[in-house]
């Protein structure tokens, strides 16, 4: 059960960057027609600098389409191997599903976080609306902390520049 409903997240992840790089490729598209008519219809020295501004703008728009499209290709390719399936004995570590409960100031947080080479940050509905999971990687602050960690360990996270503890509930 825990690879199916792993492979749904990460449907929902590549839609995500699927439409991450459709949007870039739009609005990239949209700045150079934008600056190639302004610089067409030039005539005076603030027409030229916003032809440049809407170039840098295009660029800008090609960097992020470029980036998006590497990350859904790394996700493909971690993808492509078996999922697997962790038991509670093992080690958190990359795909991992994740509970985790966050004591902080007030009420204690129980969240639901996947471990993946890329998407950091997407927040992903569940099968059939099953909750959400929010996407960390390595990388992150979370997920470097998170790393190794075991079922019952509670490791140490800095998030908007206070410490808060972080317990794993349970992994699958």
């Amino acid at each position: 059960m825990s690879e199916a409903r792993k492979r749904v997240f990460i449907e929902a992840l590549e839609a995500q960057l699927r439409d991450t790089i459709a949007g870039a490729h739009q609005a990239e598209a949209t700045a150079g027609d934008a600056a190639a008519e302004i610089q067409q219809d030039a005539r005076r020295r603030e027409d030229a600098k916003e032809a440049v501004v809407q170039g840098r703008l295009s660029a800008a728009h090609r960097d992020r389409r470029e980036r998006t499209v590497r990350e859904l290709e790394r996700l493909r390719a971690f993808t492509k191997r078996q999922l697997r399936n962790f038991s509670r004995r093992d080690p958190v570590a990359l795909g991992a599903l994740i509970d985790v409960t966050i004591e902080g100031e007030g009420d204690d947080e129980e969240r639901s976080l996947f471990l993946l080479p890329v998407g950091a940050g997407a927040d992903l509905e569940g099968p059939g609306g099953d909750g959400f999971v929010s996407v960390a990687t390595p990388q992150s602050p979370i997920g470097r902390a998170l790393l190794g960690a075991c079922v019952g360990d509670t490791v140490e996270v800095v998030v908007g520049g206070r410490d808060t503890e972080w317990t794993v509930l349970d992994l699958c």
